[in-house]
């Protein structure tokens, strides 16, 4: 048995949000200044630039975490590669170079409880539920779920995506039932979440964080031709068709 104090009780800790096994906390204020950072600490903390943790209570499901993410464990927490034989590992050997994730995520099981490194970027929790059980992320924003979610390599529609996008041809897909804990560059309240019904969406950047994995992702002209695409002054936009939800930032990320 244990019991952890001054933690969550703290009164300079904030519960933002609770879903499935995972509980997000916010430090209000940062206590550990001196007086050569106390300006930029006061600055911070009006501005919403503040630390925030993720806790997962492995009582409630086994969780698979972004390698190096874990703090601190306490209790009856096991860590295990979650690796189920040689021709698992290499498909997320595979997956992870093509995706340029981690190719080992560990997964914890066990009934203590899990406390991931703490960030400045916002924590969002998705149901998958509401995706249709499946969701295709930006690169870098995976941080945790449940081990119940099943991961692979989702491939552009086209080859030119990817050139012509400047990114990868491979996002990290996320499939099945459970939560999905993500980084994300802004907060949720700032998040613009468009649902299509077969029909199309088009971005002038890289602005969509996560989509949905029925949807098509091509790269494709603004305008029906060169010169219309010219003349519009936009070029190449990243296009978003079928039915499905698109998550999209109000700015460009910021890292």
């Amino acid at each position: 048995m244990y019991k952890i104090k001054n933690f969550t009780n703290n009164d300079d800790v904030k519960i933002l949000k609770e879903l499935g096994p995972f509980k997000v906390i916010e430090y209000q204020r940062d206590l550990s200044v001196t007086p050569a950072t106390a300006q930029i600490s006061y600055f911070s903390n009006l501005m919403n630039v503040r630390k925030r943790q993720v806790i997962c209570e492995l009582s409630k499901s086994s969780i698979t975490v972004q390698a190096g993410a874990m703090q601190w464990m306490v209790g009856n927490a096991n860590a295990t590669t979650g690796i189920k034989g040689v021709g698992d590992l290499f498909s997320k050997a595979v997956r992870g170079k093509v995706t340029g994730e981690s190719a080992i995520k560990p997964e914890y099981t066990g009934t203590g409880e899990i406390i991931l490194e703490p960030t400045y970027h916002h924590i969002l929790l998705l149901d998958l539920s509401e995706w249709n059980q499946s969701i295709v992320l930006d690169d870098g924003l995976f941080l945790a779920c449940e081990s119940t979610l099943k991961q692979k390599a989702v491939m552009r529609s086209n080859i030119s995506s990817a050139i012509a996008g400047n990114e990868g041809l491979f996002n990290l897909g996320i499939e099945g039932k459970g939560i999905l804990c993500l980084e994300s560059p802004c907060p949720q309240e700032e998040l613009i979440e468009v649902e299509l019904e077969n029909d199309v969406v088009k971005i002038d950047g890289n602005l969509a964080i996560a989509w949905s994995g029925s949807l098509e992702f091509t790269v494709e002209r603004s305008g029906k031709t060169l010169v219309g695409s010219a003349a519009s002054g936009e070029g190449l936009v990243n296009v978003y068709r079928g039915t499905g939800k698109v998550l999209i930032a109000p700015v460009d990320k910021i890292q």
